[in-house]
């Protein structure tokens, strides 16, 4: 090859890389995704809810459980009204306890169904509040978690599907309101009803009993604000 072709061809790769290069940073940005802050809210208090609300109790008091949740695509629930808690769902909801729900989100992100888990504390003071992180992706693009209402038979706060990529992008801001469930795993129907195991297990519904319908209207029992990073 002599030195004008090999010029020539020089020129036509450094055309072809700078002309490719945006697509091909675009498209990686695309398969990233996003990182999320999770700021976890409780709103559930004697004030805001007060219909038979627990006593107060250095550790048995009223709080929310430790969070916990995943991001997901549409081939994963991790709760869905009208349909039975799994097992982890159920001892969540009864006990506060992310185990064994932890392990069924591990099994569904080796199986390509989920993304990332991520989980907090409690919140045992109203007045404060709980972080974590998420990365979301183009095939995990959603979001659902929960978290204890405790004490209680088996409800617990949730929020189901949040989709934090809008009109093609990663949305920067987004607050939603988690509502209070009966994960169907236990029949009690007060804070501290004894442990009355449903069996079988019936469908999760949501709770709109006086404990949490107040004036007419439904108050959520806590928030999730998705700050990206």
């Amino acid at each position: 090859m002599n030195r004008t072709m090999t010029r020539t061809w020089t020129w036509l790769v450094l055309v072809s890389s700078l002309a490719l290069g945006p697509i091909g940073s675009a498209q990686a940005s695309a398969q990233e995704g996003a990182q999320y802050t999770i700021t976890f809210t409780r709103l559930w208090t004697g004030t805001s809810h007060p219909f038979e609300y627990p006593k107060q109790g250095l550790l048995t008091g009223p709080h929310l459980s430790g969070l916990i949740g995943c991001s997901h695509g549409g081939g994963y629930t991790l709760f869905k009204v009208g349909t039975p808690p799994t097992p982890g769902l159920e001892n969540l909801s009864e006990n506060g306890k992310h185990s064994p729900l932890d392990a069924e989100i591990k099994a569904a992100i080796a199986a390509g169904k989920a993304g990332a888990l991520f989980e907090t504390g409690p919140i045992r003071d109203a007045a404060k509040t709980e972080t974590t992180t998420v990365r979301v992706t183009d095939a995990n693009p959603t979001v659902s978690a929960v978290a204890m209402i405790a004490p209680s038979p088996d409800w617990f706060a949730g929020a189901a599907d949040v989709t934090l990529k809008e009109d093609g992008k990663w949305v920067d801001t987004k607050t939603v309101e988690m509502f209070a469930y009966d994960s169907g795993g236990d029949d009690g129907t007060t804070y501290e009803a004894a442990d009355k195991d449903t069996s079988p297990k019936k469908p999760a519904t949501v709770l709109e009993d006086a404990h949490f319908v107040v004036n007419g209207k439904k108050p959520p029992v806590a928030t999730l604000t998705f700050t990206k990073q």
